[in-house]
């Protein structure tokens, strides 16, 4: 956990030195995640996965986390604990006895 709360304390410390923050409201800062994701697919497009560009993915992948990390902290939101909890959703929606080595959905297994 400490690590998370070192990178929100990092990214909000960038954004305020900046004056950023007004343009950080809910709505921005969830359009920011979907379009640093499409520029994340992007570098996988018309390519094998294996062909991608590693420093570009990394700096894809980090614009991504960063607007999800400030956006979590918008609402107080911790991070660790509601992604632990996803996974604890996730794993009664897919039992390890039906979804093991089955991409199918959770409503169809």
């Amino acid at each position: 956990m400490e690590s998370i709360e070192r990178i929100i304390s990092e990214l909000i410390k960038f954004r305020n030195e900046r004056d950023w923050e007004q343009f950080h409201n809910s709505k921005d800062l969830a359009l920011a995640i979907s379009i640093e994701s499409s520029e994340l697919n992007e570098l996988f497009l018309w390519k094998n996965a294996e062909d991608v560009n590693v420093d570009k993915l990394k700096e894809e992948l980090a614009d991504v986390f960063a607007y999800a990390f400030l956006l979590a902290e918008k609402y107080n939101l911790n991070v660790e604990e509601i992604v632990l909890q996803k996974i604890k959703q996730n794993s009664e929606k897919y039992p390890i006895d039906k979804a093991k080595g089955n991409a199918t959905k959770y409503n169809e297994l």
